[in-house]
């Protein structure tokens, strides 16, 4: 029986700039006919696994890396092996595995790997070191093609297994496509949406001047004057993972996609991006974090918002958020749902309807809620 973990949250971020566009204002959407404001799925995915790691849950093994410096990673693993100077072993064990280096000896694109990845490559290079080491370099390679074909035969083949995720949490979670090697990507068992303002947003602009501390007395005026474009909005944010998929991804070991289910709810509510902080310092935690256990399909409630929220002086917008998105959750789960759903929340409003699901008083408790329930679902 399929199990999806849906994550259903209400945020309100006081004035800022938390995802920029290409011209430096907020990003934006049109959505039910109305601009709202957006955060990008991208920008939370990182943001989440940022945050994931710094909680520490995931044991550092199951970590990951997304990163175009690969050689310099494997030179540091290298140089505690005993090779200091292992540049021309690298670009050769990289190429047995479909990959290639820049003139300046980064990869040509982003990788997404698992730190296992990383370690077993050092431990790749480290025990073919002298095969490695009379392998042709400079003009006798000039494509990935010729590269591969310099590599001692049995580098190739252990290099070609090699990048399998080595159960790192975040590349199973979030996947990965690598455009040379699409035998080693990975489909995702997350899926996060772009955060929506639940109401209209107008965007807002921030005149500033900075005054030079040692100007001297005919110097009158600014040092320096700008602006900066931002909002403050009600977010809907939401996420799903699907459990089977998650434990697959891991090589189904559960406990560790249990690991990786807690450290996501953590890291879901406390992960804030870190766009234009130092000017706007938005730390503002969600009021409201909904957990559900679904079986027949995931349901993003986004449409809950369709209709913009409008304020009212006697109601905080956050409430009237939770108030409609409980609504809408009624409606859908009624209409498309199983009967079967479970619900978890946290919600600083005192909006939620009581008799839809258990609350918690802390994020902590959410989290053991989510994780023991989905352990039970698992072993159903």
């Amino acid at each position: 029986m399929s199990l999806f973990i849906e994550f259903h949250l209400i945020q309100s971020f006081a004035p800022s700039n938390l995802n920029r566009d290409d011209t430096g204002a907020p990003k934006d959407a049109i959505f039910g006919g109305q601009r709202r404001a957006r955060v990008s799925s991208q920008c939370f995915k990182r943001a989440i696994r940022l945050k994931s790691a710094e909680l520490g849950m995931i044991p550092s093994e199951f970590g990951s890396v997304r990163t175009k410096k690969l050689k310099e990673l494997l030179n540091e693993r290298l140089a505690e092996r005993g090779h200091p100077d292992a540049g021309l072993q690298i670009e050769t064990a990289l190429a047995a595995a479909g990959l290639k280096l820049k003139d300046d000896g980064k990869t040509e694109y982003l990788l997404f790997l698992g730190q296992g990845e990383i370690e077993r490559f050092a431990e790749l290079i480290h025990a073919h070191w002298d095969a490695l080491s009379t392998a042709p370099t400079g003009e006798a390679k000039k494509t990935k093609k010729e590269a591969k074909a310099s590599a001692p035969a049995e580098v190739v083949k252990e290099a070609k297994a090699l990048l399998d995720g080595q159960k790192a949490v975040d590349v199973a979670m979030f996947g990965r496509m690598l455009a040379d090697l699409p035998g080693v990507n990975q489909y995702a068992a997350c899926q996060v949406a772009h955060a929506i303002s639940t109401h209209k947003v107008e965007r807002e602009f921030d005149y500033f001047t900075a005054v030079d501390d040692r100007g001297d007395i005919d110097e009158t005026g600014a040092g320096m004057i700008g602006q900066i474009e931002f909002n403050s909005a009600t977010l809907y944010r939401y996420a799903v993972i699907d459990a089977h998929k998650l434990v697959t991804n891991l090589k189904a070991d559960q406990e560790l996609a249990l690991k990786g289910i807690g450290a996501f709810t953590q890291a879901m509510a406390r992960a804030i991006p870190t766009g234009k902080q130092n000017t706007f310092a938005a730390h503002n935690p969600p009021s409201f974090v909904g957990v559900v256990l679904r079986h027949a399909s995931p349901f993003n409630l986004a449409n809950a918002f369709e209709k913009p929220v409008w304020p009212r002086q006697d109601r905080e917008l956050t409430a009237l958020s939770v108030e409609k998105l409980a609504e809408h959750e009624a409606k859908v789960s009624d209409a498309y749902g199983d009967g079967k759903d479970a619900w978890a929340y946290l919600d600083l409003t005192d909006t939620w309807p009581k008799t839809k699901g258990e609350s918690r008083e802390t994020l902590d408790g959410l989290v053991d809620w989510v994780v023991a329930k989905t352990r039970a679902a698992l072993g159903d």
